[in-house]
Parts: structure tokens; sequence; C-alpha cells
């Protein structure tokens, strides 16, 4: 009863906060560009709801500063960013820091162990950036992939965590209400890297203290850091600067290739879905094949993959007869 007037609440606060955005949607707008998938200007800011959910109802369930003052200060800075144009050297010095002071107030270990952790970490607070480029998309990896969060923290007795990713998880399915094609405003990088700091800090912290396997968090996001990684491997390869904004993901190729924002959208929550919902079944029923699941998921995702691959090299045999 407690996480669900939690998560009422955290709803509200969104919905509320997204809503007081709205009315000054002249300020802040993203211009549709060559290297984005919208058609006509739209305000960005709209993750200033989920943070201000984030930190009164995480507050509220006793989260812990370390968690919570983070989320503050990257927000601070990427809402400077979706305004200011900050550079990359500034934000990723900032994402460096805030991961590591997670690691360092855990526990530091080995330096070879802390550099992994806050590389980690920060990778994730990246990829949630990088897919934060379709209507809908990071909402609903939001939304889902907390629950899971929130599952798997109240069942090792973790009721303050708990309750800090079922406010993520509401807020962010209240933002889809404001999200979804066509979006009446963005995430932007104020909710974009918050979440990702907290989707791989939590993640790494889950396993720390044993609340899950070192499996389970990389499987709940899985389509998000399958994409990412990907992505971000072929750019570097082929010798592009990776930090500069593209339309090279598996969902722009699916826009680009004629999928419409919304089915796009659809599919890849029914991915999300399946492949969070098999984490949470294998953690509390079959937590010893979690590894072999993990595996199978992750070459489900391989096919997907290479099934998407093929349709955009069709579409672009065909583009320039167009």
């Amino acid at each position: 009863m407690a996480l669900a007037a939690m998560a009422a609440v955290a709803a509200l606060v969104s919905a509320a906060t997204i809503a007081l955005r709205l009315r000054f949607a002249d300020r802040g707008v993203d211009q549709p560009g060559h290297r984005s998938l919208h058609e006509r200007p739209t305000p960005h800011g709209g993750g200033l709801g989920i943070v201000a959910a984030t930190l009164a109802c995480g507050g509220w369930a006793g989260a812990a500063p370390v968690w919570l003052i983070p989320v503050l200060v990257l927000a601070a800075v990427s809402w400077a960013d979706d305004w200011l144009d900050l550079p990359f050297w500034l934000r990723l010095g900032v994402h460096l820091a805030s991961a590591a002071a997670v690691v360092f107030f855990h526990g530091a270990g080995s330096p070879l162990l802390v550099a992994l952790q806050v590389i980690v970490i920060a990778w994730s607070i990246n990829a949630y950036n990088f897919m934060d480029g379709a209507d809908g998309l990071a909402g609903s990896m939001s939304a889902v992939g907390f629950a899971a969060y929130a599952i798997g923290f109240a069942q090792a007795g973790q009721a303050a965590l708990a309750g800090l990713c079922i406010a993520v998880a509401a807020a962010s399915a209240s933002f889809l209400l404001f999200n979804w094609h066509p979006a009446r405003i963005f995430m932007g990088d104020v909710g974009a890297i918050p979440s990702g700091f907290l989707a791989g800090g939590l993640g790494w912290y889950g396993c720390l203290i044993g609340a899950w396997p070192l499996w389970f968090a990389p499987l709940v996001f899985a389509p998000f850091l399958f994409d990412a990684t990907v992505t971000l491997i072929r750019r570097a390869c082929r010798g592009e600067r990776v930090w500069h904004a593209h339309r090279e993901h598996y969902y722009q190729r699916m826009v680009r290739g004629g999928f419409a924002h919304d089915a796009m959208c659809l599919r890849w929550l029914l991915v999300m879905l399946a492949g969070a919902s098999l984490a949470v079944l294998m953690l509390l029923f079959v937590e010893a094949s979690g590894w072999i699941g993990a595996a199978a998921w992750s070459a489900v995702l391989v096919v997907l993959g290479r099934r998407i691959d093929r349709q955009w090299d069709r579409h672009m045999e065909t583009e320039p007869a167009k």
C-alpha cells in the first residue's frame, strides 16, 4: 500500500511539474534538424517532472542522500546543457564525478575495480541519453526498468530503494502522457541523465548488496544497452566522433525506414517488457539459471538487431530512387 501511494504521488508530482513547464512552451524549444526524428518544434524539459518526483518521493521513502544529491546535481547541469549546450568534457566530468561519488561512498576497492565500476555507471548515464531520441522511448524504458528494480529491491528487503525506484517508474509513466507520439514535450538531458545515473548506479548497488545477481540489471535494460553499445562501437570503428548527435541507432533506423513513432515504440516497449519480466521471474524463481536466460535473451536481441539491419539495407538500396 505504501508503494502504491508513493507511485500515485510521484505520478501527480511529475504531471503537475510537466504541465507547469508547458505553460512556458515557447521557451526552450528543440527545432527539427537532419540529426533528429521530430518534424515540428517541440519544447524540452519534460524530465523536470521525473526529477521532481524522484527527489520528493525518494526523500519520502528514505533513500540515502548519496542517490538524491547526484540526481539533483546531474539534473542542474543537464538543464543548463539543454539551454546552453555545455562542452562535452564538462558534462562528462560531472558524470564521472557522480559515478565516483557513489562508488567511493559504498567502499572503493582496488583502483582497477573502482575505475571499472565508475566507467560502467558513467556509460549507463550516456547510454540513456543516447537513447532519448524518439517519442515515448526513454520514458517507456524508465517505467518498465525501474518497476523491475523496485520488485528486486522489495524482495531483498530494501524498502527505501524500492520506494525510490517505484517513484521513478511512476513519474516516467506519467511523463509518457505528454511524450507519447506526437510528443507535446521531450524529456531532455535534465531527465535522461539522472535516469541513466540511477539505472546504472542502482543496478550496480543492487548487485553489491546481494539484492540481485550480476546479470539482473543488464538484462532489465538490455534493449537500451544493446542499441547504444553496438551503435557506439560501429561509429567508433568508422572514426566518427561518438559524442556528436546522429541518427544511426536501431530505433532511429526503424523510424527513418518507414515505421511510425508509435509503432516503433510499441515494439520496443514489448521487447522491454519481455526482457524485464524474464529478469524478474528468474530472480524470484530460478535465479540459478539466470546466466542461461540472459545469454538466451541476448541472442534474441542480436537476431532482432540483424533483422533491423537487413531492413535498413533494403531501405538504403531503394531510397535514391525515391
